[in-house]
């Protein structure tokens, strides 16, 4: 297993490495929307039924799933009101707002280049043998 330290940075093309797994983690699209939910709350808490409100399409267990990883990596912090039922509330930690900016920064990019990536996929599936893959 490759791992990182201080002086070398992992090997993004090794499955195994660190660094790997957390942008795959960071990546994802439900990852995004809650650390976006999250930092609009900041400093305050958003309790799971709102985070899943505010984000349409994600399950409950998605959404468990990837508020997990986020506690797990120290970018969220939990905390479970003891009422019947347990109300549990999330917020960004410092570490969590500061990958923030980074995903705003590609969300902007992504709507910047938005209308041209749309126009290369009509073009790609309109080909011969479409979409342009292997």
């Amino acid at each position: 297993m490759t791992t990182a330290t201080p002086d070398r940075r992992g090997d993004l093309f090794d499955p195994d490495c660190p660094t790997r797994r957390l942008l795959d983690r960071v990546g994802s699209k439900w990852t995004s929307m809650a650390v976006k939910v999250l930092a609009e709350a900041a400093p305050g808490e958003v309790r799971f039924a709102e985070l899943r409100r505010r984000m349409p399409g994600v399950s409950q267990k998605m959404l468990s799933v990837t508020l997990r990883g986020l506690v797990r990596d120290g970018l969220a912090a939990r905390r479970v009101e003891p009422t019947v039922p347990p109300a549990v509330h999330y917020r960004l930690t410092a570490l969590g707002l500061s990958l923030e900016e980074p995903l705003a920064a590609l969300r902007a990019w992504a709507e910047a280049h938005m209308a041209e990536i749309e126009r290369n996929n009509r073009r790609a599936d309109a080909a011969p043998g479409g979409g342009g893959g292997a």
